[in-house]
């Protein structure tokens, strides 16, 4: 090989191809009894990823940062000096709201704070400075004007967002929407051009249990709602985007978070260019209410962080980090400083803002942004074709419901599992308590959380007078029934169900004896497939003759009569309803 001045690595070595990777899959595969379909998933927009993407995973140009579809960000330049960190506040303290802003935060959110509050909460906070959104719900038009009153005493010019959206409210609440609220409250908001006026809100549909396109589509069909509600106001197109922001969902899922928030921009950009004024879209992530659990909060700190960074890594404008006891209730001095330090690091130590669309020209990415782009693209359009918003809300409400009766589905079954707590619960988790959040308002869309279900189980059984159990009759040493036992007891904590075990033993007598002690009325045989040959016929009928009301096994088979198998895969949740039910706990 000729000497061209440039390293050639791995030049000795014949190119690789997809198909010599697809059989050396295939060979793996073959041993384990599975297939390639068994590496493929498909997400609740029915996407199916791939385990390998190459070059020939094609998707339209992502063009330059700052350009149309603007897919690789708004503006050229990129976020100079990181995106905003916007810290919500649900709760009037002034306190809180300064300490934020000392320590970090550079804009705010105040949620559900009440029209007549706000000259307080914001006193001391210099509004030339620190964006303000306001987000008062169905009270929108009275909180806009008391924030506009008071960004009319600011000395220097204001950036923020007025917060109306009554299409939001509508999701919310299942009331009418007030355009004309909207009218006059852009009326008032002329004299400030750093202002915007209007939230397009996307998580009511996310938190109704929405996929990621549906999600998308309703908000762009939302958007259109307004730039025809604006332009029929007088505005020009172009003046009519100008006063709109978008706030998304960031969840867990690290890619498709990344794709999301760049394909909402390619999405955004092809209606403004419909209306002749190609426009970026102003994003604000927000780490996801519905992922959020009660039981082991601690773990929210892991989800958020990774909902950040991923928002982080598809261009978000703001991000606000949820604090970890959201779910809870209203959060407490240490869990809102955990939430801002969490954006610092990513911005300050790993500088995640430094590169502009660091995630681009990664073939998985760019084709999952072009697949999730067009399936919320034909979301859009059946809105559109059913009247558009408000006019398609029940065809979404319908919609959004049976994505989430999947959802549900796959959360139950554990297929989604949940850290802490459909995997891995803590029956001795000591409980973090705060105040509780008022009630929402209903009449809209669903409110869920994903461990809802879970987390509802746990309640109950902690109320009990005597906490539920089911006993684990382990067959032989240690080592050999760990496995299905510790599988046995993960799958019954999860729904608070205590599980005392045997521990080591040597025959049907020793199960016994630790059966009896345990005073339980339920026993699930733990042990491997060797021990079940022998043993598992002679436990369980020993068990019975013992009081055992009801024998369960771990694993997915036996010739021992049993009454029931457990097992990867088992339907969980309906397992931990039928323990309930059948151990008289009220739920």
């Amino acid at each position: 090989m000729e000497p061209t001045g440039e390293p050639a690595l791995a030049a000795e070595f014949p190119a690789p191809d997809r198909e010599q990777w697809l059989d050396l899959v295939r060979g793996v595969l073959r041993k384990s009894g599975a297939d390639f379909e068994s590496l493929v998933t498909t997400t609740y927009d029915g996407i199916r990823v791939q385990p390998l993407y190459t070059a020939d995973d094609t998707a339209p140009p992502a063009g330059f940062p700052g350009l149309p579809p603007y897919t690789r960000g708004g503006r050229p330049q990129g976020r100079v000096g990181g995106w905003d960190v916007r810290q919500q506040h649900a709760v009037p303290d002034r306190a809180a709201v300064l300490t934020d802003l000392e320590n970090g935060v550079t804009s705010l959110w105040l949620k559900d704070v009440p029209a007549d509050r706000l000259a307080d909460v914001l006193t001391g906070v210099h509004l030339d400075l620190a964006p303000v959104v306001v987000d008062a719900g169905a009270d929108f038009h009275a909180a806009g004007r008391a924030a506009l009153r008071l960004w009319g005493e600011a000395t220097g010019e204001v950036r923020g967002n007025v917060g109306a959206d009554p299409l939001g409210v509508r999701a919310r609440t299942g009331a009418e929407p007030d355009f004309a609220a909207l009218g006059d409250l852009v009326d008032a908001a002329r004299a400030f051009p750093g202002l915007r006026v209007v939230v397009v809100d996307g998580l009511p549909f996310h938190e109704a249990g929405g996929s990621d396109a549906e999600e998308l589509g309703a908000s762009l069909a939302a958007g259109v709602t307004y730039l025809r509600e604006l332009t029929a106001l007088g505005l020009s197109a172009a003046d009519a985007a100008r006063l709109l922001e978008f706030r998304y969902a960031a969840t867990t899922d690290q890619f498709l978070t990344t794709a999301k928030f760049r394909a909402a921009r390619r999405l955004w950009a092809r209606v403004t260019e419909v209306v002749g004024t190609p426009t970026p879209q102003l994003q604000h992530a927000v780490t996801s209410p519905a992922m959020m659990t009660r039981r082991d909060p601690w773990v929210n700190m892991l989800r958020t962080t990774v909902a950040c960074f991923g928002a982080g890594l598809g261009g978000a404008d703001a991000v606000t980090v949820l604090p970890f006891d959201h779910a809870i209730g209203k959060p407490d001095d240490f869990a809102r400083r955990i939430a801002r330090n969490t954006q610092s690091l990513l911005l300050e130590e790993s500088r995640l803002a430094s590169v502009i669309d660091p995630a681009g020209g990664s073939w998985y990415v760019e084709r999952l942004t072009d697949d999730l782009a067009r399936t919320a693209w034909a979301w859009f359009q059946e809105i559109e074709a059913a009247g558009g918003l408000p006019a398609a809300f029940p065809l979404v409400a319908e919609r959004l419901a049976a994505t989430w009766a999947r959802r549900s589905a796959n959360l139950a079954d554990r297929v989604d599992a949940i850290t802490g707590v459909s995997e891995f619960p803590d029956l001795d988790e000591r409980p973090v308590v705060r105040e509780p959040w008022p009630a929402p308002p209903g009449g809209g869309l669903p409110r869920v959380r994903y461990a809802q279900a879970f987390e509802a189980l746990r309640d109950a059984a902690d109320a009990a007078p005597v906490r539920p159990a089911v006993f684990l009759a382990t067959l032989g040493p240690v080592a050999t029934h760990t496995a299905r036992a510790s599988f046995a007891a993960n799958l019954f904590q999860a729904g608070g169900i205590a599980t005392p075990r045997a521990g080591a033993t040597r025959d049907v007598a020793d199960v016994v004896a630790a059966f009896r002690a345990s005073g339980t009325r339920i026993a699930c045989l733990c042990g491997s497939d060797e021990g079940y040959a022998e043993l598992a016929a002679p436990v369980a009928d020993a068990l019975r003759a013992a009081g055992a009301e009801r024998v369960l096994l771990a694993g997915r088979g036996s010739a021992a009569a049993v009454d029931g198998h457990v097992h990867a895969g088992c339907p969980a949740l309906r397992v931990l309803e039928d323990t309930f039910d059948f151990l008289g706990v009220e739920r």
